[in-house]
C-alpha cells in the first residue's frame, strides 16, 4: 500500500495488539488503512501497513473469513511485482489485515497529476510500468494452492488505484478483495452477487454478465496501457452508462485519435487487448508480456530511477497545492477582469451576477417540478398542469408526437421534436426519418399473427440478416392500439419502443425488484436536473449501478420482444432499411436471445408443452448445414448452440433434453443449463430450421 492519504502530524500511536498505529493513511466505506509498526522488534517487518474493517452490524464472522482469504491469495502469489501480505487476524473482535508498506503513490494519482498539470509520461517509461503489472499477472494467474493445484485466480479489479509505485521506482499490483478463484472445491473470497470492480475498467463480457476468465484481467491492464498512452481516458462518454456502452461497442476514439502521434507497437499492443471478443486478446500475460518487452529491452534509459523521479514529483502535495492554487488565483483574475469589462457596457451586469438567487425550499424540489407543462395537440386540444413525469411518459408511451407542442417553465409552445431533453423519448416511428415509411410506404413482409407468429416473424429477420423496423400493432377491446416498434440492424436487435405503460424502464426495474417505488418517484422527481435520462438520474442518485442499469436496459428490450410471442391477434409490418433518428442505447442483441425468452412466454412458463412426444427423433433442419458459419450461430445462447452437436447424433428429444442439461458449462463459473431452457432451445431450433423432430 502507498502512502497517499492525509495523513495528522504529531498525533499519539494507537495501541491495537501487537502493533501500534502510527498514523492513518486513508479511510473507505468498511475499512481504515493505518502506517503500522510492531512493539516489538521487526516482525513482520519495520513498518507496515494494517487494513482495519470498521465495524458492520452482522458481517463480523464473514468480513473476517473474506480478509483471511485475502491474505491466503496474496500469500500464494510471491512474486516482487505484488504486494506481500503478512496475514490476517483479529484484535478484541476487530478483523485486520497486515500487508507490505510501498512508501510513495499509487498509479491513479500518478495519472491524475499528470493530467493536471498536462505532463505526458513518456511512452518507455509506460511500457516499463505495464510491463511490470503484465509480469504481475502472470504470477497472478498461475498461482498454485498449498497441494500444487491451479487456483485459476482471476484479480478482478487491475485499476490504477491498486498499483503502487514507491519512491525507489518498484512497480506493485495489490488489493486482492474481490479476486475470485475458479479452483473446485476452494472457499470464494466472498459472495459473488452483483458485478465487483471499477465500472471504467471492466471487459465487455463483465458488463454484458457473461462468463470471464483471466483475459478480463487484460483488458484491464490494456485500458491502463492506453490512458498512460494519451492521458486521458480510452472509452469517451459523459457519463457511466455512455462508459459502459462504449466499453461494449469496443469504442476507443480516444486511442484512435491519438494513434498518429504513438509509437507503433504500443498502439498495437493496447487496442489488441482491448478487443471486445476474448479469444482476440492475448491468450495470457505471458503473450501481453513478451508483446511489450522488444520496446522494454530497447531502451538504454535506466526507467527505475525515472520512475522513482517521477514518483517522487507526484507525492509533493506541497508542490501541487501550490500549483493548483496559482491556477485558481488566475482563473480569479481572469473573472474579475471579464466582470469589469462588462460593467463598462452594461452598468447593471456586476449587481445581476452578485444577486444570489431566490431561496427554494428542500420541499419544492427543481424548478421544472414547480411550474407544470402544458401541451397543445396537433388536433388543437389543450392539456394543463402536466408534471414534468408524467409528461415524459407521454412522450415515451407515444401519446405525445413530435409534433405536438409543449410549453416547459411556462416559455412559449414548441414542437416536442425541437426539445432535446423531450425529443429523446419519442417513438422513432413518430419521427421523420421512419414516420414517411409508416404512413404512406409500401411494406417489404406484412403478416397475420393468427397465421404467422412472432416466433417465425422473428426467425426470418435473423436467418436474413435483415436491417430495419417491424411495426407489431393489435387493438385492445376498448378499441385503444397497442403498439410496439422493434428496429433490427443485420439481423440483430437494435431497438424497442413500446406504448406499454408497464414496460417503461422505471416500471421494469420496480418489478425486478431492483428499485422500489418510492425510490422510482424521487428519481422522477429529479428528471430535469439530470438532462431527463431515468437511467443517468437513478446511477446519480445511488439507487441503482451502472452496470445493474445497463443490464435492465438491455433486458428490457429483449423482454419487450419476447412478450409479443403471447399476442395471437393483430398483424406485423416489416420495412427494409428504416431505421430511428437517433437511439442513445443501441441493444445489439441476437435475437435468438428473445427467441428464447419468448418460449417461456408462449407457453406461459413451461417450454415442455411446446415440443410434442419426448420419443421424436431430433434430426437436421433445413438450415442445418448454415450452422457451420460464425454468422448463423452470433452470440446464440450456449443451449442453443449444443444443437449444433446433437442434430445428427439421432437422439431422441427426451435425449437431447438430457444431454444439453448435463453438458458442462463452456468456461469456469458460467452455471448449468437448465431443462426449461433446454426445451425452449429445442423449440427455438426448430423454428429458426436448425432441427426438425
Amino acid at each position: 500500500m502507498s502512502d497517499h492519504g492525509s495523513n495528522v502530524q504529531g498525533a499519539q500511536p494507537i495501541s491495537f495488539g501487537p502493533f501500534l498505529l502510527e498514523r492513518r493513511l486513508a479511510v473507505g466505506g468498511s475499512a481504515e488503512v493505518y502506517l503500522a509498526r510492531p512493539k516489538i522488534g521487526e516482525h513482520p517487518a519495520p513498518v507496515f501497513v494494517v487494513k482495519r474493517l470498521l465495524a458492520q452490524e452482522g458481517q463480523e464472522g464473514a468480513s473476517y473469513e473474506a480478509l483471511e482469504r485475502e491474505a491466503e491469495l496474496h500469500q500464494a502469489v510471491r512474486h516482487s511485482n505484488v504486494v506481500r501480505v503478512f496475514g490476517a487476524g483479529q484484535v478484541e473482535g476487530e478483523s485486520y489485515l497486515a500487508m507490505e508498506f510501498v512508501d510513495g503513490v499509487d498509479l491513479y494519482r500518478l495519472l491524475r497529476r499528470a493530467e493536471a498539470e498536462q505532463r505526458r509520461i513518456p511512452f518507455e517509461l509506460t511500457a516499463h510500468v505495464v510491463y511490470a503489472i503484465a509480469q504481475a499477472l502472470v504470477a497472478v494467474h498461475s498461482a498454485r494452492d498449498a497441494y500444487g493445484f491451479p487456483l485459476g485466480l482471476v484479480h478482478r479489479d487491475v485499476t490504477p488505484s491498486n498499483v503502487y509505485l514507491s519512491n525507489q521506482g518498484e512497480i506493485k499490483l495489490g488489493d486482492f478483495g474481490i479476486a475470485r478463484v475458479t479452483e473446485p472445491g476452494t472457499r470464494p473470497l466472498q459472495h459473488t452477487v452483483g458485478l465487483r470492480g471499477k465500472f471504467g475498467y471492466l471487459s465487455p463480457e463483465q458488463i454484458a454478465g457473461e462468463p470471464f476468465d483471466h483475459r478480463a484481467d487484460l483488458f484491464a491492464l490494456a485500458v491502463i496501457l492506453g490512458e498512460m498512452l494519451i492521458g486521458e481516458r480510452v472509452f469517451p462518454g459523459s457519463g457511466q452508462l455512455a462508459v459502459l456502452l462504449a466499453i461494449r461497442d469496443g469504442n476507443i476514439e480516444p486511442m484512435r485519435r491519438h494513434e498518429a502521434e504513438l509509437p507503433k507497437l504500443l498502439f498495437q499492443v493496447c487496442t489488441k487487448g482491448l478487443a471486445r471478443v476474448p479469444g482476440a486478446r492475448f491468450s495470457n500475460a505471458s503473450e501481453f508480456c513478451e508483446a511489450l518487452r522488444p520496446y522494454v529491452e530497447d531502451c538504454h534509459t535506466d526507467l527505475t530511477a525515472e520512475l522513482a523521479t517521477w514518483v517522487r514529483w507526484a507525492g509533493d502535495s506541497a508542490q501541487w497545492a501550490e500549483r493548483l492554487q496559482g491556477q485558481i488565483r488566475d482563473s480569479v483574475e481572469r473573472m474579475r477582469a471579464v466582470h469589469a469589462a462588462k460593467s463598462i457596457s452594461d452598468p447593471t451586469a456586476l449587481v445581476n451576477i452578485c444577486e444570489p438567487p431566490p431561496p427554494v425550499s428542500a420541499d419544492e424540489g427543481p424548478a421544472t417540478q414547480r411550474v407544470p407543462a402544458r401541451i397543445r395537440f396537433a388536433d388543437g386540444r389543450m392539456m394543463e398542469n402536466v408534471s414534468l413525469p408524467r409528461l415524459i411518459e407521454m412522450v415515451a408511451l407515444g401519446e405525445i408526437r413530435g409534433d405536438d407542442e409543449v410549453s416547459l417553465m411556462g416559455e412559449a409552445l414548441h414542437p416536442v421534436r425541437e426539445i432535446d431533453s423531450l425529443a429523446r423519448h419519442l417513438m422513432p416511428s413518430s419521427t421523420a426519418t421512419t414516420s414517411k415509411f409508416f404512413d404512406v410506404g409500401v411494406p417489404d413482409y406484412q403478416a397475420s399473427l393468427p397465421e404467422t407468429n412472432m416466433m417465425q416473424i422473428l426467425a426470418r429477420l435473423r436467418s436474413n440478416v435483415e436491417s430495419g423496423a417491424l411495426f407489431v400493432e393489435r387493438r385492445s377491446r376498448g378499441g385503444q392500439t397497442r403498439r410496439k416498434e422493434i428496429y433490427v440492424r443485420n439481423g440483430r436487435l437494435h431497438h424497442v419502443a413500446s406504448t406499454e405503460r408497464n414496460e417503461l424502464l422505471g416500471e421494469y426495474l420496480v418489478r425486478r425488484g431492483a428499485l422500489t417505488r418510492s425510490e422510482l418517484e424521487a428519481a422522477l422527481a429529479r428528471l430535469s436536473n439530470e438532462g431527463a435520462r431515468l437511467g443517468d438520474t437513478l446511477v446519480a442518485m445511488n439507487l441503482v449501478s451502472a452496470v445493474d442499469v445497463f443490464r435492465a436496459i438491455r433486458d428490457q428490450g429483449r423482454d419487450r420482444v419476447a412478450a409479443l410471442c403471447a399476442w395471437t391477434k393483430g398483424t406485423a409490418t416489416f420495412y427494409r432499411g428504416t431505421a430511428p433518428n437517433h437511439v442513445e442505447f443501441p441493444l445489439d442483441l441476437d435475437l435468438a436471445s428473445p427467441m428464447m425468452a419468448g418460449a417461456y412466454v408462449e407457453s406461459q412458463g413451461d417450454p415442455r408443452t411446446l415440443l410434442g412426444t419426448g420419443e421424436a427423433r431430433v434430426t437436421p433442419g433445413p438450415r442445418a448445414p448454415a450452422m457451420a458459419s460464425k454468422r448463423e450461430r452470433g452470440s446464440a445462447p450456449i443451449a442453443l448452440l449444443e444443437l449444433q452437436r446433437l442434430a445428427t447424433l439421432g437422439r431422441t428429444v427426451n435425449e437431447c433434453i438430457a444431454e444439453i442439461v448435463a453438458s458442462p458449462p463452456p468456461m469456469s463459473g458460467m452455471r448449468s443449463i437448465t431443462e426449461k431452457e433446454a426445451c425452449a432451445a429445442l423449440h427455438v431450433g426448430k423454428t429458426l430450421g436448425w432441427v426438425n423432430y
